[in-house]
């Protein structure tokens, strides 16, 4: 990949104030330009394009797809701690911790977010480790700022982070997921945070794992999902044996009763407001991950909730907020035996390019990912023999994952991040190695993880990703956090000569973070589709920034923007390889 110009559509201004109240800034922006420092023309006929195109080994636009893991080099050392050296057994210790994408100080280089993890005291209460935030100083180069940015909160075992323009003030904040409730840092856009869950209202006490923000009452303020789990406490921490040899062993979630999921609405003075109950939330999830996007297009965001041993949630959203469970009639709860599976990681995708946005889940072992295939009307069919997903076999538990499209080939391939939950496992080591699908022009996908990387290719206690491109070249990047192991930084280095093209929407009058905006881009070749999206992986959040792969496509001919504001936009014309702010005309 080469390095190409960001294009910022138009200049912005800001201002900042600090506190944990909230700020004037819904139509306020920052001024700072995205850097153009190790910068090259876009032009299709540069050097490095030209040596990629001439290689007689190139099939189908690339070479074999590649990641590099640099965290070292980067400067980030972390490592999520369970506290499992207390052995305690506890479920509490299966979950993992998730991976925040972040440009945080809005200089236009992505910043991360890290987790902490906990540990146990000597009467067996969880405690929790400070999570990391680093700051990207120059391309791959980064910075601890933890102390300095007053995000060194140890109050709760933690495990998810979900990034948000929250206040609509031009800076993101920062939502963590954690048993006995959240951490809401509030950015004062100074480089600072503060804690402020309790004075925001956000007081939700329960054990939660994955967190999703979007406008679900289409009020132009940003609305809060959070899943939870089950009700484990020290107390209720029974004693379960293994499978292999009969050893004590983490119970599994089926010893648990569920904790109902909250819904906050955002009031628009920086405050929430607990709107479960009028929402119509059910209480018989276990929730691991969570998803808000517009899944049957008709310009609302809807929920999708995945549920460990239960069947998953699928909330269609009429507009105004209230959500309708179709989750069995929807036919994306269970697996194609019609029995619920232990879902973990979920993401969004287009898989056959059909316009129609599908599901992908992760889940436990002796059962297979699932590919949820959208057919229109709110009906979805699980897919993965069909699509050889179910030919990696069964032995993985999946968490984390990510659909992207890693070669820049015009279609979404995928990540999976595997993981066991037990010490002991009978069937499956508790290292497992990750699965990278790569699409197969919608019609299959093929694990090519073995040879795209020594990281790719070795096994790992893995939880959470999110993908974004770290280094401005064109291609996605990946960051994954593991048990008890140093987090990833996944280059990608995967040599290509199909084109590319990025896009970040900026809300006027939607919300600033622009949740719920579709894009559809046309190029003489295909037409490709994407929407700013809440949650996704688990307990992660990935780049703002939508990343579009164009393969040979020269280029763009069309992009329809539809604001969830009622606004559509088109912009004809534009120029491949290059990254482009747009921000939402106040008028239609």
């Amino acid at each position: 990949m080469h390095f190409a110009r960001a294009v910022l559509i138009p200049l912005l201004v800001f201002g900042s104030i600090v506190g944990c109240e909230s700020r004037p800034g819904k139509n306020s922006f920052p001024t700072k330009q995205f850097p153009e420092s190790n910068s090259q023309s876009p032009s299709t006929n540069d050097a490095s394009r030209r040596s990629v195109t001439d290689s007689p080994s190139i099939k189908s636009g690339r070479l074999d797809i590649r990641f590099s893991d640099r965290a070292d080099e980067t400067g980030v050392h972390f490592i999520y701690r369970n506290g499992e050296e207390s052995e305690h057994f506890s479920i509490l210790e299966s979950l993992g911790g998730g991976v925040g994408l972040v440009d945080y100080d809005q200089d236009g280089d992505l910043d991360l977010f890290l987790p902490g993890g906990g540990a146990f005291d000597p009467d067996g209460q969880p405690m929790g480790h400070a999570g990391a935030l680093y700051r990207q100083e120059e391309f791959g180069k980064f910075s601890p700022v933890t102390n300095l940015a007053g995000v060194d909160n140890k109050k709760l075992y933690t495990h998810g982070v979900a990034r948000a323009d929250a206040d609509n003030d031009g800076f993101p904040d920062l939502l963590v997921t954690g048993y006995g409730g959240l951490i809401f840092f509030r950015n004062h856009g100074d480089g600072t945070f503060s804690e402020c869950d309790i004075s925001s209202g956000l007081d939700d006490r329960l054990w939660s794992s994955s967190a999703a923000w979007g406008d679900l009452n289409e009020d132009g303020v940003l609305d809060l999902y959070v899943a939870h789990y089950v009700n484990w406490s020290p107390r209720n921490n029974p004693v379960c044996a293994s499978g292999a040899g009969n050893r004590r062993d983490v119970c599994p979630p089926k010893q648990f009763q569920p904790l109902p999921d909250v819904l906050y609405f955002g009031i628009g003075d920086g405050t929430f407001r607990d709107a479960s109950r009028e929402a119509g939330l059910s209480t018989l999830g276990k929730g691991l991950g969570v998803l808000i996007a517009d899944l049957d297009l008709d310009g609302h965001q809807d929920v999708y909730v995945t549920n460990d041993t239960v069947p998953n949630f699928l909330y269609r959203n009429n507009g105004n907020g209230l959500l309708e469970d179709i989750s069995e009639s929807s036919g994306a709860s269970v697996n194609d035996k019609g029995l619920p599976d232990g879902s973990m990681g979920v993401d969004v995708l287009d898989f056959n390019l059909d316009g129609l946005p599908d599901l992908w889940v992760s889940n436990y072992e002796r059962e297979s990912f699932a590919v949820y295939k959208n057919f229109g009307g709110k009906n979805f069919l699980h897919v993965s023999q069909a699509t050889g997903v179910t030919a990696v076999g069964s032995r993985f538990v999946g968490w984390g994952t990510v659909c992207f499209d890693v070669d820049c080939d015009g279609d979404e391939d995928v990540f999976v991040s595997n993981g066991h939950v037990v010490h002991f496992p009978e069937a499956a080591p508790v290292r497992q190695h990750p699965l990278l699908f790569e699409n197969l022009l919608g019609k299959r996908f093929q694990d090519v993880a073995p040879n795209a990387g020594p990281w790719m290719a070795s096994p790992h206690p893995g939880r959470g990703c999110a993908a974004g491109d770290l280094d401005h070249d064109g291609d996605l990047d990946l960051v994954v956090s593991c048990m008890n192991e140093p987090i990833a930084i996944l280059m990608n280095t995967t040599l290509t000569k199909n084109h590319w093209l990025q896009i970040r929407l900026v809300g006027t009058v939607s919300s600033r973070d622009a949740q719920g905006v579709r894009v559809t881009i046309q190029t003489e070749l295909s037409s490709q589709s994407r929407q700013v999206k809440g949650g996704s992986s688990y307990g992660s959040t990935g780049s703002d920034w939508l990343h579009f792969g164009l393969g040979q496509a020269e280029k763009i001919r069309n992009i329809e923007i539809r604001w969830p504001s009622g606004v559509t936009q088109s912009l004809i014309d534009v120029a491949v390889d290059q990254r482009h702010l747009v921000v939402e005309p106040t008028k239609p």
